[in-house]
């Protein structure tokens, strides 16, 4: 029984734009795969044709659809920044049963001091926690999704996730509240 793997040598989808020793392929392992085969490419390169996005029909293949992918996933890796400082936010806004422990702590000269301390907790069946977990896992397919785009290795679609997510940290993150313990000595 003689097996032919001829196709893999002879791809031509990414020829032009990337050397055959950088490709991987993403058919299936199998036969009959034939011409449904693609190629990633390995290594990071700045190509604008045949650059797979996401889903198998999209496909970017011209400089202005890389525009447009450039600044559709700018804004999505903003979103993710975005959304995990709004669900902090939301956070500390659906907080409850605030309780307050006192416990004793040795002080100076042999004396004791009253040290206390703030609890608070969220009741599982409720609709911020619904709405936590809503959004957790949109946060999750959403850093999913900035992964799988870096993965292409395109070096356009890597620094539009790299530049969105450093400007949606610098737009959203400083509302983000930081508690400084002065007891903890290991900042």
């Amino acid at each position: 029984m003689e097996m032919s793997h001829e196709h893999h040598r002879n791809s031509s989808m990414l020829a032009a734009t990337h050397p055959p020793e950088h490709l991987h392929s993403t058919a299936p392992s199998g036969h009959g795969h034939g011409s449904d085969m693609m190629a990633m490419a390995m290594t990071f390169h700045f190509s604008y044709e045949n650059v797979p996005l996401l889903f198998s029909g999209l496909t970017i293949n011209s400089p202005g659809e890389m525009a447009g992918a450039f600044v559709a996933v700018f804004f999505l890796a903003m979103f993710y920044e975005g959304l995990k400082i709004a669900r902090e936010c939301l956070l500390r806004k659906s907080q409850v049963s605030i309780r307050y422990n006192s416990m004793p702590v040795p002080g100076p000269n042999g004396t004791i001091l009253m040290e206390t301390h703030k609890t608070v907790g969220q009741q599982m069946l409720s609709f911020p926690h619904l709405l936590q977990t809503v959004l957790h896992i949109i946060q999750v397919v959403v850093s999913y999704f900035l992964m799988l785009i870096f993965m292409t290795y395109n070096g356009y679609l890597c620094i539009a996730v790299a530049a969105g997510a450093g400007t949606g940290y610098f737009f959203f993150s400083w509302k983000k509240a930081v508690v400084v313990d002065i007891t903890e000595h290991c900042h």
